[in-house]
């Protein structure tokens, strides 16, 4: 969330820049704001001038009764202060509360390096890898593609619903290479930890990492013992994790870490769950947009001054990936109105698919700065002593789904085949391609 002092003290210049992100909706209630700021200005004001003449009176008491007179009086008022202070106490702690829910539904503030613009087509390319490749017939798309090879869509409508698949055979074991070749490049070259953790999470995780309370319509809600249970309290808000961000990065919360202890850099391979609320009717054709997916994410927790030369860093190794399996693909930098809720500044990375003729994004790689971590209270202790908060970064390292469909779809041949890059053939045995009648 954003700092409640850079409010107090330069409310227009926040309102102007989120202003940036061109929502039609008013992101922070600015009426509602100001009024909680007065009376918690006027309400602070009044308890000090209580507290002083609290501190008077029993200055006054003390000496009375060094005196030997009767402070009766003196005491009876302090009694009468101390009720008043109570009850400026509880109203400036509901005050608190009241502005810090107002805060949770506010986005981060857009970096002063960000694009600014309404939405993607906004978005400035800042380089490419790469050319796309040539084919002497006309290619197809991952769906086409993938079905001869074990893509099985019906069997995962049957079973759960749309958007959601079934693999077997030769793509189901394409699919683990993959996730397996992206790990160990993560962790082998790029010094990420690998992390295993809960599929499930609890509502004070994904508060910390901005999921909640604004989108809850996008989570998946799971409820321990049946849907007609009547749920204990603990039980009673846990959610499939959105991706592995959510986990990984709420290791650090509630936590004061030693400065010695940054950068963490942290990995895990998880399926994710997303509900896709107000997708409707887009990207309905195969695994683009899928309830479940597989993804390798990428978490840094670093040192405020280190953050954005490791935004540059994580992009690269994200990019690191695409290079290896040697598929074209663009570097986008997010404008204002594309910009994720919790993200300062954010990469994407779209691959090339030659089947739908388009780039596509198959990795978001962002800087949150201090916004999850103030919520989440994470925090280092500076070379003053001083607790700090630390800033946290995330990213796809990569979309597990979204690199088969481009590897399906750029190394596709004639007759139905496809040709498995070589950075993956040692986990395939050494297979170099597969196909149909395999």
């Amino acid at each position: 969330m954003l700092d409640l002092l850079l409010l107090r003290k330069d409310l227009p210049s926040v309102i102007a820049r989120l202003e940036t992100r061109k929502n039609p909706q008013p992101f922070l209630d600015v009426a509602a704001f100001q009024v909680l700021e007065a009376e918690r200005k006027t309400l602070q004001a009044h308890t000090e001038a209580l507290q002083a003449r609290r501190n008077s009176l029993s200055k006054q008491i003390g000496q009375c009764k060094a005196r030997g007179e009767n402070a009766d009086a003196l005491m009876a008022e302090v009694a009468q202060l101390k009720d008043e202070l109570e009850h400026s106490a509880a109203r400036l702690e509901q005050i608190q509360a009241e502005l810090h829910a107002l805060l949770l539904a506010v986005p981060n503030l857009p970096h002063a390096s960000v694009p600014v613009g309404a939405d993607e087509s906004a978005n400035v390319e800042v380089r490419r890898w790469g050319t796309p490749p040539q084919f002497d017939f006309t290619p197809k798309d991952h769906v086409d593609v993938g079905t001869p090879l074990g893509l099985d869509f019906e069997t995962g409508a049957k079973l759960s619903g749309a958007r959601f698949s079934v693999m077997q055979g030769p793509i189901a074991r394409l699919h683990r290479a993959l996730a397996q070749f992206m790990l160990d490049l993560q962790t082998g070259e790029h010094g990420y930890t690998e992390c295993y953790v809960p599929y499930v999470v609890n509502a004070e995780s994904l508060l910390g990492t901005g999921q909640l309370p604004k989108f809850a319509g996008d989570l998946f809600a799971v409820q321990k013992g049946g849907q007609d249970a009547e749920p204990a309290p603990e039980q009673a808000a846990l959610y499939l994790i959105p991706t592995s961000e959510v986990p990984l990065t709420n290791f650090v919360r509630d936590t004061v870490l030693l400065e010695s202890e940054l950068p963490r850099k942290l990995t895990a391979h998880t399926p994710c769950f997303r509900s896709e609320a107000g997708s409707h009717g887009r990207d309905t054709r195969g695994m683009i947009r899928q309830h479940q997916f597989d993804k390798v994410e990428l978490v840094q927790i670093v040192h405020p001054e280190k953050s954005y030369e490791t935004l540059e860093a994580m992009t690269h190794h994200a990019e690191a990936v695409l290079q290896r399996l040697g598929l074209h693909y663009r570097v986008m930098s997010l404008c204002t109105g594309d910009l994720g809720f919790g993200a300062a500044k954010t990469y994407d990375l779209e691959v090339w698919l030659p089947g739908q003729n388009t780039f596509r994004e198959i990795s978001s790689v962002s800087n949150c700065e201090a916004f999850q971590a103030r919520r989440l209270q994470a925090r280092f202790k500076n070379a003053q002593g001083k607790n700090e908060l630390v800033h946290t970064l995330n990213g796809s390292g990569l979309a597990v789904g979204r690199t088969l469909v481009a590897v399906l779809e750029n190394y596709q041949q004639a007759d139905g085949s496809v040709t498995i890059p070589e950075a993956l053939r040692p986990y395939l045995g050494g297979q170099t391609r597969l196909a149909p009648d395999a």
